[in-house]
């Protein structure tokens, strides 16, 4: 190598841009200086504010923010600390992503839809040193600490302090020594505090499974992934946020941080309407009116409680145009409903916990805007591309990637700067090959357009074929009286599985087993119809809304279909 070659390894070796590490708190300084007057509403959880309504704006959430990173280092929280959150979609909570992340801890939002030994484990597992509470789940604490006592044993063994998400005036009376109100917390400290600098890869949260199978387990992000995830989710062909939008997230921000949203709008200078613990029909609709709503973001069960308002009452929406529907595949029938009688655009998405969550989105291409609406329909009703940043392969039973055909299925596996590597205090690795298996079972087509065929442990085999269970719900939950639909593998001695379809009717609907197996005439192939029908009031749900067929599994053992 000659001087002049040295030369140019020399000047290249070295960072030619600017190294700024990539860190929560910049989002919210963001959105402070450059979209300070936009609102945030919150429907309060204690009542305070004019007829229960808060508002303030991004400026004044900073500002509090930094109060609440004062006040957690004045109580000896250090870099690396949890910091649980049982929690609403509110204002409060908003500062709590930003002023514990922004300061170096952890913030963990726990479900509260868990059950209670389930929300002690996470807690303990977690080592949470505070935890922050909405007043309506002061009682569910108070239960886990007289169940302690009873016992002798602490049950929140890391806890050194509970602090109410309230202010002085509707702080609770409860059995729990030392609560602390928040609003005293905060208002005891300065809010010249200075959002410091540090390595992007520090942990910045932690969300645990909903742990259907064995103990939840624990996905701890960090700055870097989370920013990664904000970009890629924010852009036009995922959210599309922009400081024209108004967003209301009805997916918690105790599920999977409300799929990002509370990070993606502020880097957008979106208005955010936080809609509380109301998230029935009408609560939501005064709300999307109120506020003049333009996009949202929920799981399909709270879709369907709010078109049957709707319907009932014969109301459509005014400002309201887009929603991401994710964490269970979205009926047809419900997208139909939605995209032609209501006028909203429904982008279908797929992702889990450990992807932060988001890893397809189902935005129609160019292309497709030439279909006919039943085309579109059949399009839209697939899970969507992966956003940039996210690889999708489907394997088969040897790990060997199949084509993107549209018509291939196997084992979905994935890989991004925002997946998993390992769970939070597992010292093995999660990946296969540097992929993550997702559990499901799914094609891609030619333009990267992926659709879940079922849960690789929901496919029912039956005479050495597949059947799919989400196709028969699907179709179930077409028929106009029927309000919701699971669909189980129960053994059977000749095919070894044959599919069992549960309903639960629409109120005051009559419907028999026999109408409802013609109607899938002319859907699917014979060998697939569902053998046998049963009608329950209700079906049982994961703490994040989706079916828990463990249970309807466990419930429907003894069945047998007859000969």
């Amino acid at each position: 190598m000659n001087q002049a070659d040295s030369t140019v390894v020399s000047a290249t070796s070295a960072p030619t841009m600017m190294q700024r590490p990539l860190l929560i708190s910049s989002l919210i300084e963001h959105a402070a200086k450059n979209f300070g007057d936009t609102e945030i509403v919150s429907r309060t959880i204690d009542g305070a504010g004019h007829a229960g309504i808060h508002r303030y704006n991004y400026r004044d959430a900073n500002r509090r923010a930094k109060q609440l990173a004062n006040a957690l280092k004045h109580l000896g929280v250090v870099r690396g600390d949890r910091i649980a959150t049982l929690a609403w979609n509110g204002y409060r909570h908003f500062e709590l992503y930003y002023g514990v992340s922004g300061m170096g801890a952890i913030i963990h939002t726990v479900n509260p839809r868990l059950f209670p030994e389930q929300i002690a484990y996470i807690i303990n597992h977690a080592e949470d040193k505070f935890l922050f509470v909405d007043v309506t789940f002061v009682p569910l604490i108070e239960a886990l600490v007289a169940t302690s006592v009873a016992a002798s044993a602490p049950s929140l063994k890391s806890l050194k302090g509970i602090v109410v998400m309230t202010d002085r005036a509707h702080m609770p009376s409860a059995k729990i020594d030392n609560l602390i109100c928040y609003e005293d917390l905060l208002s005891a400290e300065a809010d010249d505090f200075v959002w410091p600098q540090f390595d992007e890869n520090t942990p910045s949260g932690l969300c645990y499974t909903s742990g259907t199978t064995g103990n939840p387990k624990g996905v701890l992000y960090t700055h870097r992934s989370t920013i990664f995830y904000t970009y890629a989710a924010m852009s036009p062909e995922c959210f599309c946020l922009s400081s024209q939008s108004v967003v209301l997230p009805i997916v918690p921000m105790f599920h999977v941080n409300a799929w990002g949203l509370p990070y993606i709008a502020a880097a957008a200078g979106s208005k955010l309407v936080f809609p509380g613990a109301a998230l029935d029909g009408a609560s939501l609709y005064q709300l999307f009116e109120q506020e003049e709503v333009t996009a949202s973001a929920g799981v399909p069960t709270v879709w369907l409680g709010l078109i049957n308002y709707l319907k009932t009452h014969g109301l459509k929406f005014s400002t309201f145009k887009e929603t991401v529907i994710g964490g269970s595949a979205v009926p047809p029938a419900m997208l139909r409903t939605l995209e032609l009688d209501f006028g909203i655009t429904v982008l279908h998405g797929w992702g889990m916990t450990e992807m932060s969550p988001l890893g397809t989105l189902n935005r129609l291409r160019g292309k497709h805007l030439k279909l006919s609406v039943e085309e579109q329909l059949v399009i839209k009703a697939r899970q969507g591309a992966p956003v940039f940043g996210m690889e999708l392969e489907i394997w088969d039973g040897d790990g060997k990637p199949l084509p993107h055909d549209g018509h291939a299925f196997g084992d979905l596996v994935v890989r991004s700067p925002w997946v998993l590597e390992r769970y939070f205090k597992d010292a093995r690795s999660a990946l296969i090959n540097g992929w993550l298996p997702t559990g499901d079972v799914a094609n891609i087509d030619a333009d990267g357009i992926m659709q879940i065929t079922d849960r690789s442990k929901d496919v029912i085999k039956s005479g050495g074929e597949w059947i799919s269970s989400i196709e028969l719900e699907n179709i179930a939950m077409a028929h106009p009286a029927v309000f919701e639909a699971a669909v189980i593998g129960r053994a059977h001695p000749k095919w070894d599985e044959r599919p069992l379809l549960i309903v639960v009717k629409k109120p005051n609907t009559e419907l028999g087993a026999e109408e409802l197996l013609k109607f899938f005439d002319g859907k699917i192939a014979k060998w697939m119809l569902p053998n046998a029908v049963e009608f329950v009031p209700q079906l049982p749900h994961t703490a994040t809304g989706k079916l828990l067929k463990t249970k309807l599994r466990d419930d429907f053992r003894a069945f047998k279909f007859a000969d």
